[in-house]
């Protein structure tokens, strides 16, 4: 993995779909041997359902063919998200945390801040684990089908921030940057009226943000069951050496 740096994004990162708030390209970074990820391939994002239509009209614009979608069953119909235009596939990763907390609440125990980063820490062991297969096709998609994308979940932050990690990775991006893409939504996102999700206040801050701590404890686990990122993507993953040469020679600029 390389070691050079991406400059920092967070001063001059454009707001590319203003209703979209966690909505960023993911191009830029400095990958494998110095080359920078490609711009205006892969985009991440909170859910598309609230896109206004000046918004609608600057993503179907942008050469978009495909929308991955990693929220749950009731989450998609809850909040419909399709754009003309795009075509979806979704790669379901069913939320656990709020659930998770409001059974607490139902036994009588309100999780104290400690607690709830803990639940989180959690989940993101499960994105290793659990989720595997949803991201192995994640990566498929993106070798398969090498045009523009956009992939998602409710906030943008979980699901979607665990998915952005491993491309980036995979890419030979730096841990440091890696981090610093996943903790620009605290600084982008804002929470959704359209969204209902309820809890005590400070529980619910703490899963409506993230922390380096969520992430740090997805790769302890890859490190700690599959020894490296590199064994993790090749195999549950799926990513071999022509995988990844082929997935390089996508997103890698030169």
């Amino acid at each position: 993995m390389t070691t050079a740096s991406t400059p920092d994004r967070t001063e001059d990162l454009p707001r590319l779909l203003p209703s979209a708030s966690n909505f960023r390209d993911l191009g830029g970074h400095v990958g494998l041997d110095g080359r920078r990820v490609r711009h205006g391939r892969v985009y991440r994002s909170d859910h598309l359902g609230g896109l206004t239509p000046s918004d609608l009209r600057t993503l179907q614009g942008m050469g978009l063919t495909h929308r991955i979608d990693f929220r749950g069953v009731e989450e998609c119909a809850a909040l419909p998200c399709d754009v003309a235009g795009l075509t979806a596939l979704p790669l379901s990763i069913e939320p656990t945390v709020v659930q998770r907390v409001q059974a607490l609440i139902g036994e009588g125990t309100v999780p104290s801040e400690a607690q709830a980063v803990e639940l989180m820490c959690d989940t993101y062991r499960g994105f290793v684990r659990e989720a595997a297969p949803m991201y192995a096709r994640f990566f498929r998609h993106l070798i398969e089908q090498p045009t523009p994308v956009v992939f998602h979940c409710t906030a943008g932050k979980d699901r979607t921030g665990y998915a952005a990690a491993l491309l980036l990775g995979a890419l030979g991006v730096a841990h440091d940057d890696i981090v610093q893409d996943y903790l620009l939504t605290n600084r982008l996102f804002r929470r959704s009226p359209l969204v209902q999700a309820r809890g005590p206040a400070h529980v619910m801050d703490v899963l409506w943000s993230v922390q380096p701590a969520f992430l740090d404890a997805a790769f302890a686990t890859i490190e700690q069951e599959f020894g490296d990122l590199p064994s993790y993507l090749e195999g549950p993953i799926g990513l071999g050496p022509r995988e990844l040469a082929q997935l390089r020679a996508s997103l890698l600029e030169g």
